[in-house]
């Protein structure tokens, strides 16, 4: 029996890896800075929020689940064991989003430029908010990456590609993507 429990260990080891894989080429690219770094909440089950959502409330929302903490809390380490510096890190009003940026970074500030548009509630603030969003990014002017967690509706507009929860899409200041690294 130990020695069965030892091969599926090995095996769960070779096949099934709970960490991002991203290449050393793609690390080193990130790390030169000058980055948009794209990442959608982390796992909150379900689909758009209830209707009577309270961007003030948490208990009004659709939030992060345990596995959602811990995917977010993969996200800051494979940060810090890459040694990839990032100047700010800037969350939509939603609580999936804050919890995100909290457990992978702990410093962050909202940004309602990344907030939801989703559902119909929100959907008027679409071309304001993505026009403010551009604005910002247009005028981002430092060496260092800039970290934007965020939600799957933002990112396909402004990247043309959806994202998988708690998926890091890089890309340049032109929107053109330059790599995906999926955090499980």
């Amino acid at each position: 029996m130990k020695y069965i429990n030892l091969i599926i260990f090995v095996f769960l080891s070779i096949f099934y890896i709970d960490q991002a894989y991203a290449s050393e080429k793609i690390i080193n690219k990130i790390k030169e800075g000058n980055k948009i770094i794209f990442i959608r909440h982390a796992l909150a089950p379900g689909t758009g929020d209830p209707d009577n959502i309270n961007l003030n409330d948490c208990k009004t929302q659709r939030n992060l689940n345990f596995a959602g903490i811990n995917q977010s809390k993969r996200i800051g380490i494979f940060f810090k064991e890459n040694s990839i510096e990032v100047g700010n890190v800037l969350s939509s009003d939603w609580c999936r989003c804050k919890d995100t940026a909290f457990h992978a970074f702990s410093n962050y500030k909202t940004f309602n430029g990344l907030n939801s548009f989703y559902s119909q509630k929100f959907n008027t603030n679409k071309n304001k908010q993505i026009k403010k969003l551009k604005k910002f990014i247009k005028n981002w002017d430092k060496d260092t990456n800039l970290v934007l967690v965020t939600h799957y509706v933002v990112i396909l507009e402004l990247l043309g590609v959806g994202a998988t929860s708690g998926e890091i899409i890089i890309s340049n200041k032109n929107y053109e993507i330059i790599d995906r690294i999926v955090i499980n």
